[in-house]
């Protein structure tokens, strides 16, 4: 029987008995330790937010081509706003992948020092709702998010607060992304949806789609299909928790392959919520993830924006410098 990625139900978490917690933070980080991907369940991200945000992006990715790309921020490494097919390909990888998406990002507070750091919103105009449907997607997964690192600062030994400061006001975004149908003569000729990579960011809420494609790298060096389950939002780790906890929680490579008939004659959807550290939080091994079996891997500590600018060059949403 092939592995899974485990199902976890975060009610435990939320439950006042003790047993049930240290079970959910225990199944949580072993989980993250093996696969670097779960299941969360019982979420409570109510299922009409989420299909209100499908009716506004599947609308707008209808738009045509001159209309949409009126919404693209040049320089911007696609910060906010819309990014063409074509565009974005995985680290190491010249095939770029078969999508295009939309970026909805925190939004400005009046007076907030670390405003000059995050780039405005963009808001497109001939959606009704697009605004409010997106925006509200985004608080419910960030809130979600937020209960997920509680429980992963608990598994690796730390107060259940320590990433409430860290958090607070970090460039996290939500992703909206279209996968047109495969046809001849699109993209390049190794190119797939998404090429396989890791994420950049500290933890990703994935609300995926009903269409098979997303596969996860297992440890044994298989790949494992997720199959999308009613009501189940995927949440793996990225590259900046797996430098945070010095490789002991994995960042886990995936991709989302070329289906085969019916499913590539049709588009796919899928929403992630990419939750990232304040700009200037500076990423470094905690201590208690640097031992005699798994010393030091990352000896130049490094600022989370720093990192991300580094990443969008690596996957050629910024230009290199020169």
């Amino acid at each position: 029987m092939s592995e899974q990625v485990p199902i976890l139900d975060i009610r435990r978490f939320d439950q006042q008995d003790p047993a049930a917690r240290a079970g959910f933070v225990r199944d949580l980080n072993t989980a993250y330790r093996e696969f670097g991907f779960v299941g969360i369940t019982r979420h409570e991200i109510p299922e009409g937010l989420i299909a209100d945000a499908y009716r506004a992006v599947k609308a707008f990715f209808a738009l045509p081509e001159a209309t949409k790309v009126a919404y693209e921020v040049p320089g911007s490494g696609g910060a906010r706003g819309y990014t063409r097919f074509g565009v974005e390909h995985a680290k190491d990888s010249p095939a770029v992948d078969l999508k295009e998406f939309w970026h909805v990002g925190r939004e400005h507070v009046a007076g907030a020092a670390w405003t000059k750091d995050i780039p405005p919103n963009l808001w497109p105009t001939e959606i009704a709702g697009f605004r409010e449907a997106t925006w509200s997607l985004y608080q419910a997964l960030e809130s979600l998010g937020n209960r997920v690192l509680r429980a992963v600062a608990l598994g690796l030994g730390l107060s259940e607060g320590y990433f409430a400061d860290k958090t607070d006001h970090g460039n996290s975004i939500l992703r909206p992304i279209h996968y047109p149908p495969i046809r001849q003569g699109l993209g390049d000729p190794e190119s797939v949806r998404s090429g396989q990579h890791e994420d950049i960011n500290l933890i990703t809420l994935l609300i995926g789609s009903g269409e098979p494609g997303l596969q996860v790298l297992s440890l044994k060096g298989e790949w494992i299909p997720v199959t999308t389950i009613p009501e189940t939002i995927v949440v793996n780790v990225g590259d900046m928790l797996q430098r945070l906890t010095n490789n002991v929680l994995r960042s886990t490579t995936h991709r989302v392959v070329n289906p085969p008939p019916p499913f590539s004659e049709v588009p796919r959807y899928s929403i992630p919520f990419f939750l990232h550290p304040n700009s200037e939080f500076l990423i470094k091994s905690l201590e208690t993830c640097v031992t005699a079996d798994n010393p030091e891997h990352y000896p130049e500590p490094i600022t989370a924006n720093d990192y991300l600018t580094q990443r969008l060059i690596e996957i050629g949403l910024l230009p290199g410098k020169s």
